[in-house]
């Protein structure tokens, strides 16, 4: 197998935790949904930093990047809201 191809299939390997954490992320509990949304976002950057690999696009790990940064922040006003409005 050639390198990029390996990326691919390391991509592709990463695609059913990201549903099921979706999935997961869709039902249940406040703080089961809440972890699963957390563990949806770092399987979403591992995929992303994949495909940044894969097609050999150097510029394009800074989506990876921005919601590393932005992740955690975001969800936690998410969170702060769902608290105090709902």
């Amino acid at each position: 197998m050639s390198p990029p191809l390996l990326w691919i299939a390391a991509l592709c390997a990463l695609l059913p935790p990201l549903g099921v954490a979706v999935a997961a992320a869709l039902r249940g509990g406040l703080a089961q949904r809440f972890a699963a949304s957390q563990l949806a976002t770092t399987v979403a950057i591992f995929s992303l930093v994949l495909t940044t690999f894969a097609i050999d696009q150097p510029s394009s790990i800074d989506l990876a990047i921005t919601l590393a940064l932005l992740g955690l922040p975001g969800s936690l006003l998410v969170a702060v809201f769902v608290e105090r409005w709902l």
